[in-house]
């Protein structure tokens, strides 16, 4: 064969191994346009099915097969070279390494990208099944598997370069000192982050907000330097995960329900009938079908007020559901402006008595005080 492309060669004026090598980039160029139409057609099989592991590894290996494909091929082409040619330089021992590199650089980026493509595939299935998902927990997981995939391609990178990894083991030492300091703050959000994952004070989709700084709105991602917050004017903000160490955080959504505390007052006029109105506020408030009845109602006159014999209302909505809630507690004011209108009582409002004294009456004080 060699024979035949050096004939061929001396025909057309070219050495027969530059035409080898040629050829050699051409296969791989074929081969890799060959491998596209295949993967395509396997992306495309993967989606019809009911299931989204297949498409991840589809998605996992579409692009690294092809580097491991130009790779290959060029290292191949250099081996037919390098005995011809003094300017390329590349010795054999040079050559294995190079090759060894790119399986070893495909198959990182490989399981990289499959790691990726299960963390989503994983989401997605749990929640096409209506099944609660852990998006904290999914993602950093992923990212760990991911790190742990990277240093081990690193380290199979320095064992075929023949570089002792304990000489960085040893500049690691002393160099960490150094970048310890200079990333101090870095270093902080980095545990900060990791502190968050174990304790778990919130995670993905929850609604946080901080007494003691101007925090509040939905999580929408927690990385590893910073946790991006939407606020609900729907811009987001991002908060270095050291901040949540050192602050006092609450977490809304994972209030088990919500509560109504309102005073209502009606008028002095209607005293009568306050004991009337609160013992039906009361059973109205106890069968409510929306009101947790597990949980404390209190109605009970609370208050000779300014303008007002107000009563207090305090119970709490089975739903969490902030707009919900609102519903439920529209519902029941609603139901006690009717209950109070039903005894003939009216709603208080702020008023001012004035006491106009008549003009005999001051006259007949004038004649019995001589000073007046």
């Amino acid at each position: 064969m060699i024979d035949y492309l050096d004939q061929i060669g001396g025909v057309i004026g070219i050495p027969g191994w530059i035409l080898q090598a040629f050829l050699i980039i051409l296969a791989a160029l074929l081969l890799e346009f060959v491998y596209r139409i295949f993967v395509n057609k396997l992306a495309g099989l993967a989606e019809r099915t009911s299931h989204l592991w297949d498409d991840a590894v589809v998605y996992a290996g579409k692009r690294p097969i092809s580097l491991l494909i130009w790779w290959q091929g060029i290292v191949m082409a250099a081996r037919v070279m390098e005995p011809h040619s003094q300017t390329i330089g590349f010795s054999t021992d040079f050559l294995n390494a190079l090759q060894q590199l790119g399986l070893v650089v495909a198959a990182t980026w490989f399981f990289f990208r499959l790691a990726s493509g299960f963390e989503k595939a994983f989401v997605a299935e749990r929640r096409k099944r209506n099944e609660s998902v852990d998006i904290t927990t999914v993602s950093v997981l992923g990212r760990i598997v991911r790190i742990a995939v990277v240093l081990t391609g690193i380290l199979t990178i320095l064992s075929i370069l023949d570089i002792p990894i304990s000489g960085f083991l040893a500049a690691g030492g002393v160099g960490g000192i150094a970048v310890g300091l200079a990333a101090r703050d870095l270093l902080a959000n980095f545990f900060g982050g990791f502190m968050v994952f174990m304790d778990r004070p919130f995670s993905v989709g929850d609604w946080v907000r901080s007494p003691d700084k101007e925090i509040e709105g939905t999580v929408e991602t927690i990385g590893w330097r910073v946790t991006r917050i939407r606020k609900f004017d729907r811009r987001p903000i991002y908060v270095p995960n050291a901040t949540f160490t050192t602050i006092t955080l609450e977490n809304p959504s994972r209030m088990t329900h919500r509560r109504i505390f309102d005073h209502i007052g009606i008028r002095y006029d209607d005293f009568s009938r306050m004991r009337a109105v609160v013992d039906d506020i009361r059973a109205m408030i106890s069968t409510h079908p929306d009101i947790a009845t597990d949980q404390i109602i209190m109605v009970h006159f609370d208050e000779f007020a300014a303008s007002s014999l107000d009563i207090m209302v305090y119970a709490f909505t089975r739903t969490t559901n902030w707009a919900e809630y609102h519903r439920v507690r529209e519902d029941v004011l609603l139901k006690i402006g009717e209950i109070i209108e039903s005894h003939g009582a009216e709603v208080a409002f702020p008023t001012r008595t004035l006491k106009l004294e008549t003009a005999e009456k001051m006259a007949q004080e004038q004649a019995n005080d001589p000073a007046l």
